[in-house]
């Protein structure tokens, strides 16, 4: 219904709301004896329509009428009636003195009731009026999750029938639900008695539709559907939804990524008071967490976000999907090499950046351990000079993305993270800038992930490689792992070492067996090869050193380390110019001996021909 005529209807109603106000107050016939009935319900014309109007009450698509949108209605029905009330006491030649209030509070009762009757009626008209024929041999889904997510997938499966999903029946574990009508759909149950409601109810699909459950509910949900001889599909998790609500246009099939989500920690949002209104500038804006963190920033509405990086195709690739889903937000894109000083001078001086997050780096161990005086060069020399230019540029605040590779390094590329780790929080003890390192391990999904390896191995029909039975990482989603990113910059006062907390750490043949189990197949089908570990390679991953301290911050999920590292001193400044030197006489060797008497615990192997 378009808006005028809601006006209309609304301009029908006031004269019925003012009879009923006075009706309220006196009797059938005051008419008799209160005179001012007339003049209030002439100013009632006219007063109310122009504050509906001025209050944006016909500028809302009220077919999609929420509680918010109610709440719009109440407080324009309240600046009217304000408005009346303030009339009656200045118009005192037409008012008697005594004229009542209870008229006043009858008239606002009874608008707001006729106004929000008219825009729930009109909901409603759509939601059932206008429902599209069914489809013939739709599939019958029961979901399981009977809170937000799961009505609003109901809604929409209403709402589209041409999808052939037709909603049968909830389960959800909220004992205060079970038994109870939710969107017109009985809760049937728990979740634990899937396998029997499958077949009371007749389902050949299951939507788990529960984005804040963790993994381990995930993965019990979907051992029963199969032990049903169902197909499951869920909403993603909470961090990929932050951008949005859960839609039928998001379900997918589940991912290794749901199987090992945890569940949201409780903690108070600290991105928005350090982004909102803000320059904010990332580096290494095409890699996965590059962008994850400009998706994330652009919801923290910055006044310019800057997507830095030295890969053309994956910048393209990164400004169309924020583009698509952050139109509002201002946005330019950089081409550009952390390595060149000069050049970023220039960005710096140009887009003035108040916020940074450094996320370039090179991270592959194998290919840093054939190519170390790359990884010196971009993870050391790239940080300097961003850090040297943020300081020089007045940047208010600078992030820097770290690994749990850091730590006792074997690696290149662990080592030179250790050392840019050093850089930063130096340079936050000496500008006195909160400038704070953040250190996490493995990210599901990620480009060149293991993951991916495995996924691709499996399509071909293995064998999946595994390099060590025992060997075992650190796993986090790129949502989430970026999420904590931004709690943690907001906390920083300066050289801050902000630690995420991982979880347990996973098997890597664990995983490759989930794979496998995701993808369809029998574990026992696809053979596992160990092919030994590899070149700078750890059986296991630690996220601190031994003896430092680790406490608590206000969110859970971000821990900090207490500690100076031993690599940071006076040195700092040679080491770099050293490590710079070797690494333009390809000198591999050097390169490998200098970090290693540097870092302390590092233990980098010997370099290959």
């Amino acid at each position: 219904m378009k808006n005028r005529f809601v006006l209309l209807i609304d301009v029908l109603l006031i004269p019925v709301a003012v009879f009923g106000a006075f009706v309220g107050r006196f009797d059938v016939g005051f008419l008799d004896y209160r005179p001012e009935f007339g003049r209030y319900l002439l100013a009632a014309l006219i007063i109310k329509p122009a504050v509906f109007v001025s209050a944006g009450m016909y500028r809302r698509y009220w077919r999609y009428t929420s509680i918010n949108d109610l709440g719009v209605v109440v407080a324009s029905v309240s600046a009217a009636s304000v408005a009346m009330a303030v009339y009656v006491v200045l118009d005192r030649a037409r008012f008697p003195v005594g004229f009542s209030r209870g008229v006043l509070l009858n008239d606002w009762l009874m608008t707001f009731v006729a106004a929000a009757a008219v825009r729930v009626a009109i909901r409603v008209q759509h939601e059932f009026g206008n429902q599209p024929k069914s489809v013939p041999d739709a599939r019958r889904v029961l979901i399981v999750g009977a809170g937000a997510a799961g009505t609003m997938v109901v809604r929409e499966m209403r709402r589209n029938p041409q999808l052939g999903m037709e909603p049968v029946a909830f389960l959800d574990d909220d004992v205060a639900k079970i038994g109870k009508l939710i969107a017109g759909l009985r809760v049937l149950g728990r979740s634990e008695t899937l396998p029997g409601r499958v077949k009371d109810v007749g389902a050949s699909q299951v939507v788990i539709a529960m984005p804040t459950a963790d993994g381990v509910a995930i993965r019990r949900i979907l051992d029963q559907a199969r032990h049903a001889g169902i197909q499951a599909q869920t909403v993603p998790g909470v961090y990929e939804l932050l951008d949005g609500q859960a839609s039928l246009r998001r379900l997918r099939t589940i991912e290794i990524e749901d199987l090992l989500r945890r569940k949201p920690a409780a903690g108070a949002n600290t991105a928005g008071q350090v982004i909102q209104g803000r320059v904010v500038l990332i580096t290494g804006a095409g890699g996965s967490i590059g962008y994850e963190l400009a998706r994330q920033v652009a919801l923290e509405s910055p006044s310019l976000l800057v997507l830095l990086g030295h890969g053309e195709n994956s910048l393209f690739v990164a400004e169309a999907g924020l583009r698509r889903s952050s139109p509002n937000t201002p946005l330019k894109v950089v081409v550009a090499d952390s390595r060149d000083a000069g050049r970023l001078r220039e960005i710096f001086e140009r887009f003035k950046p108040a916020v940074i997050f450094h996320a370039a780096a090179h991270k592959h161990v194998p290919l840093m351990e054939e190519n170390p005086e790359e990884a010196v060069t971009n993870n050391i020399s790239g940080t300097r000079n961003v850090v040297d230019e943020a300081i020089r540029a007045g940047v208010e605040r600078l992030v820097l993305i770290s690994t749990d590779k850091a730590v006792k390094p074997t690696s290149v590329m662990g080592a030179t993270k250790r050392i840019a780790e050093a850089i930063v929080r130096r340079a936050a003890r000496q500008s006195g800038r909160p400038y704070v390192v953040v250190r996490f391990g493995n990210v599901l999904g990620s480009r060149g992930s293991v993951v991916n390896t495995f996924k691709n191995q499996i399509q071909h029909g293995g064998p999946v490689t595994v390099t060590d039975p025992e060997m075992t990482r650190y796993f986090m989603t790129i949502p989430e792992a970026v999420h904590l990113v931004l709690q943690a910059s907001g906390r920083g006062q300066g050289g801050e070492l902000f630690v995420l907390n991982m979880g347990d750490p996973v098997r890597i043949v664990d995983l490759a067996r989930d794979l496998i189990t995701l993808s369809g197949l029998d574990p026992a089908a696809v053979p596992i090869v160990f092919t030994g570990v590899r070149p700078g390679e750890k059986l296991h991953e630690e996220l601190f050193d031994a003896g430092m301290q680790v406490r608590p911050t206000t969110n859970p999920d971000v821990l900090e380390v207490i500690g100076t590292d031993e690599c940071a001193g006076d040195e700092l400044d040679e080491l770099i110019g050293r490590l710079e030197a070797v690494a333009r006489d390809g000198n591999r060797a050097a390169i490998s001996q200098l970090l290693t008497q540097a870092i302390p615990g590092a233990a980098l192997s010997a370099p290959t021909p």
